[in-house]
């Protein structure tokens, strides 16, 4: 019984270590995707240089927070960090597929 109890709790743990990983791996992959769309869309013209240094300063000030978020926690996010940063990934892709698709770029 002891060390069945012992087992649950520790593949309880390495699942959530999995979960946790995983979404810092999604945040991570999303920065650079997103970061990846506004180098295509300046590439392609697209984008002006006003809303190029726009979506700049909002990705840094994300990032900061994100930074800063794993600082206070040993170098991990809470769920509701995560959902936070989540919601603002979105509307950064959001505002990155409006300003590529305004066409005030050309």
């Amino acid at each position: 019984m002891k060390r069945t109890i012992i087992t649950l709790t520790a593949a309880a743990l390495m699942a959530t270590g999995l979960a946790v990983a995983q979404d810092n791996r999604t945040i991570n992959q999303r920065r650079e995707n997103q970061q990846d769309r506004i180098a295509q869309g300046v590439r392609s013209g697209r984008l002006s240089p006003r809303e190029t240094a726009h979506l700049e300063t909002r990705e840094a000030r994300l990032n900061h927070e994100i930074r800063s978020d794993r600082r206070a926690h040993d170098g991990h996010l809470t769920s509701p960090e995560r959902r936070q940063i989540n919601r603002q990934q979105n509307r950064m892709s959001k505002s990155i597929y409006r300003d590529k698709h305004d066409g005030l770029g050309r």
